[in-house]
């Protein structure tokens, strides 16, 4: 029997939480295929699975305040692991240019790959982020042994990207006091459970949960400020999960309202949603991983659009 895509995800959402990556098109992300490659160096030289050597200054200082200009990207591909069974390839997408960066781990969604989200990390990276996007072994669209139920160690995983990501010759651009997490549907509760418990990484500034929800129990540790995402009209993770997480964060919050938004369209699509929830993201890692206090006084006015987004926080 065939069972489809979207059948496999309410399945997953009634055994456990979480959601599925979305495979739609658009320009904040393009998601690529799950079976695409790595992808080639773009700007500085890259390279499939090696650390290689690194052309900037391991003294480099950390860039003082958010940039305003676009920058050109390197991408490297990392054969990370946690363990013999559970090997972490992770795409790190590095601004070219001097100075030390804020660090931005992305999770993707079920069946979901790092390729089919390099639309918003590249995007993240060229505001001046270094994005490290990990495959989970169990949950990418290119595993053998996909089990959905694997989602809560996940969390564990990303830790030990960022930890081994620092370690790497990428750590000498990279500022370790500015660390931060993104995800959708299942990354979303990825980054929700980096957040909580006992997978709570202290590292973490800041996170976005988008179309996700609560993970590994209630959130706690050095306080960080959390963006919620999430659609109205989400078939595959209901808004009420979102809004039931945002109301036990005891942190500085913000909620993002898709009006009318599905699982992910306003992510990968275009058009006012999709613009409300770029330019939201953007100035919210601004400011939160670089302290830029004119970013956020734009948050409002970014993610409220008449009859399209409604942005609320307690900050």
């Amino acid at each position: 029997m065939r069972v489809s895509r979207r059948a496999v995800c309410a399945a997953a959402l009634a055994g456990l939480v979480s959601g599925c990556g979305s495979k739609a098109s658009g320009s904040f992300g393009s998601p690529s295929p799950s079976s695409s490659p790595a992808l080639p160096g773009e700007g500085e030289a890259g390279g499939e699975g090696a650390m290689g050597q690194s052309s900037r200054s391991p003294s480099a200082s950390p860039v003082p305040k958010a940039p305003t200009k676009t920058f050109a990207l390197s991408v490297r591909q990392l054969n990370l692991n946690r363990g013999a069974d559970r090997p972490l390839r992770t795409l790190v997408w590095s601004p070219v240019g001097s100075g030390r960066f804020p660090l931005v781990l992305f999770s993707h969604g079920l069946h979901g790959t790092p390729e089919g989200y390099q639309g918003v990390a590249k995007r993240i990276a060229g505001a001046g982020f270094v994005v490290a996007a990990p495959a989970y072994p169990y949950t990418n669209g290119n595993s053998t042994a996909f089990n959905a139920g694997d989602m809560p160690n996940q969390p564990a995983d990303a830790a030990q990207v960022i930890t081994d990501v620092l370690k790497s010759d990428l750590g000498a651009h990279i500022d370790a006091a500015k660390i931060g997490a993104a995800g959708h549907s299942a990354g979303g509760y990825t980054t929700a459970g980096m957040l909580s418990g006992k997978t709570r990484d202290s590292r973490l500034k800041a996170g976005i949960v988008i179309a996700g929800g609560q993970l590994n129990g209630a959130f706690t540790g050095p306080a960080a400020t959390v963006l919620f995402v999430h659609g109205d009209k989400d078939p595959t993770v209901p808004y009420t999960s979102g809004r039931g997480a945002y109301d036990k964060v005891p942190w500085s919050k913000a909620f993002l309202t898709l009006l009318g938004g599905d699982h992910g369209s306003y992510l990968f699509g275009s058009g006012a949603a999709a613009d409300a929830t770029a330019k939201t993201m953007l100035d919210f890692l601004r400011w939160t991983l670089y302290g830029d206090a004119v970013a956020r006084g734009r948050l409002k006015s970014d993610g409220t659009v008449a009859g399209a987004a409604k942005f609320e926080s307690t900050f």
